[in-house]
């Protein structure tokens, strides 16, 4: 069990040197101890903290102390609700349902065989109401062609493939060509779609050794060709940009999300930052005007709602899928309901989130229920939305019947 950092240095600094016989240095070392131990910050009495805490409320309206709960760990920390609300469970989605953000989670099952565990997703496919799933598989080469004979020669009816780009060389001439060639390669198997195609700050590569000038940014002009050949064969791509903004700030007592997101934080870190990440988006769109986007994650700019609907507004090739980010529209339901009947016919239904029944179950709750105060994956509480049914059937299948090319 892990102490309790005060306690920590109360025992190092007094009781460890009694023990070990020195004192006559005791005085010497706590005075060392004290001018090389930061003391602990009270943040309760900080004027920043308590706004950022309390907003206009000014302060918790009752005596501060120290308690028991003083040795409570942020990341254990998961609060009983006392509010008895209504809960609905929806067993299936109102409308059949094509979940377009997927990956190859049969292939990351423990103690299972793959095909088995791809039999049991297409069970709980049916229970649940999924139609279809496109399975974004970032592959490119042999990889690919494995993904073809699990998921086209098993159920052909039940998946679609999205390919991946071709990385390697990409310094050499003919990358622009050989990334081309393996698209069309790739397309003559099957594949209906290219994603997820992801850079969060060191190009779409992903690897920290290249130089800046080296990566390879979505509108990098090596891949103008890749994005012209997307548009000529109908095919969309699946863009992940950036990361919630939450990743570039620091981790400290101000950050948003707890500590089990902290995997993702890129504070200080050598990479592009959030806010210039987002730059090379409408850059992009405004330059292949024929090819489709779709922005993952609500182009992680689910924070900001107004902004991400200007983007949708100025470019007509711009579209998102809701993937992950049921915490995004879950805290701002009314805000979030207004957007998706507003863009109706821009926003695609996505979870990325495995093969949980309860997972999917979870999405109809707060899609087609009033319901309150639901548990979450962050801290705070989700709302439902209650999805008029015009808007739910565009999220839930008509887009996507529309923008994938499903021939």
């Amino acid at each position: 069990m892990k102490k309790n950092r005060r306690d920590f240095l109360k025992n190092a600094g007094v009781l460890g040197f009694a023990a070990a016989g020195m004192g006559g240095l005791e005085g010497c070392a706590s005075k060392e101890a004290e001018n090389t131990v930061p003391a602990l910050k009270e943040w309760t009495s900080d004027p920043e903290w308590l706004k950022v805490k309390y907003g206009a409320w000014s302060g918790p309206g009752v005596p501060v102390g120290p308690g028991p709960m003083d040795d409570v760990l942020v990341k254990d920390y998961a609060p009983r609700s006392s509010v008895i609300a209504p809960e609905t469970f929806i067993p299936k989605a109102k409308f059949p349902v094509i979940d377009i953000h997927l990956h190859h989670y049969p292939g990351q099952v423990e103690g299972t065989r793959p095909k088995e565990a791809l039999a049991e997703w297409v069970k709980t496919m049916d229970e649940v109401g999924i139609e279809k799933s496109v399975i974004l598989t970032v592959a490119t080469g042999s990889q690919f062609d494995m993904m073809v004979d699990f998921y086209l020669n098993s159920h052909p009816d039940r998946f679609q493939l999205f390919c991946g780009i071709e990385k390697k060389d990409i310094d050499k001439p003919d990358f622009p060509e050989r990334a081309v060639k393996e698209l069309e390669r790739c397309y003559g198997l099957g594949a209906r779609g290219v994603g997820e195609v992801t850079d969060k700050g060191y190009g779409i590569t992903g690897d920290p050794r290249l130089a800046p000038n080296e990566r390879m940014h979505i509108d990098d002009v090596r891949l103008d060709p890749f994005w012209r050949k997307c548009a000529e064969l109908r095919i969309p791509v699946n863009l992940h940009l950036a990361d919630h903004p939450s990743s570039w700030q620091p981790p400290d007592v101000f950050q948003e999300r707890t500590p089990i997101f902290q995997q993702f934080n890129q504070f200080g870190s050598e990479g592009v930052p959030y806010d210039k990440l987002l730059e090379y988006l409408p850059r992009l769109l405004a330059k292949h005007r024929d090819t489709t986007f779709i922005a993952c994650h609500l182009a992680n700019l689910g924070n900001d709602l107004q902004r991400l609907g200007k983007l949708l507004d100025a470019h007509p090739n711009f579209f998102l899928d809701i993937s992950a980010r049921d915490y995004e529209v879950g805290r701002q339901p009314r805000a979030a309901a207004k957007f998706l009947a507003r863009y109706s016919d821009r926003v695609l239904f996505g979870t990325d989130m495995g093969m949980d029944k309860g997972m999917y179950q979870a999405w109809w709750r707060l899609l087609e229920s009033a319901d309150e105060h639901m548990p979450g994956r962050s801290w705070w509480r989700y709302y439902g939305l209650e999805l008029p049914e015009d808007v739910l059937l565009k999220l839930y299948r008509e887009n996507a019947l529309k923008l994938l090319n499903w021939s």
